[in-house]
Formats: structure tokens, sequence, C-alpha cells
């Protein structure tokens, strides 16, 4: 079992920025590509965006490019979401996965 960490959810406005992050203190952190997903309330979860092991790939959902951006720090085993210019339509649970496993998420609601 491991153990994947989101943190940086919270209650913002439209237009607002926001950064989670996803924590895996784990010594493999740096060898495996890493995801984004979100589920939002009586909705499946969708892909938001992926980074591979080194950082030079990435790919993100159409609904997001152009405002959130993937990125980690191996060195800090972590991965990062910068969502900017966020919308209601971002309101979900975020959750991290790497090597087919999961964290508990992290609730982002968008709301005026």
């Amino acid at each position: 079992q491991a153990d994947l960490v989101e943190s940086g959810g919270g209650l913002v406005q439209p237009g607002d920025s926001l950064r989670l992050s996803c924590a895996w203190f784990s010594q493999v952190f740096s060898v495996f590509p890493m995801s984004w997903y979100r589920q939002a309330p009586g909705s499946q979860r969708e892909f938001v965006a992926d980074i591979s092991f080194d950082s030079v790939t990435t790919s993100y959902a159409d609904s997001v490019k152009g405002r959130f951006t993937v990125s980690r720090d191996n060195a800090k085993s972590t991965m990062y979401l910068q969502m900017h210019n966020v919308k209601p339509e971002d309101t979900a649970v975020y959750y991290c996965s790497g090597n087919q496993f999961w964290g508990q998420g992290t609730q982002v609601t968008v709301s005026s």
C-alpha cells in the first residue's frame, strides 16, 4: 500500500488561483509518471493532467489546458497542480495517482 497525500484544496472564487500538492514519500516516486484526476458530485472520475517521471512530458484535459500546470519535484517526492482562472465547473475532489496507487483526495470548491 502506498501513501499518497493530497493537500491544498479549499473554497475559492471564480478567477482565483490555487496550488494542489501530492506527496508520495516513496523511494520510487522519481521513476513513475504521475497523474491528477478529479471527480465532481454525480460524475465519474476524469483525467486532469499527467507528467512523466522526468518532467519532460505533460498532458492535459482540454477543459483545463492553458489554465492548469502540472509539475513535480523528485527531490521532495511531490507533484503539484497549479490552477489559474478557476471556474465553478472545476469544483471536484482532486486525486493524485502513481503506479496505480491513489490518494484520498482534496476538495476544491469554486463558488462566488
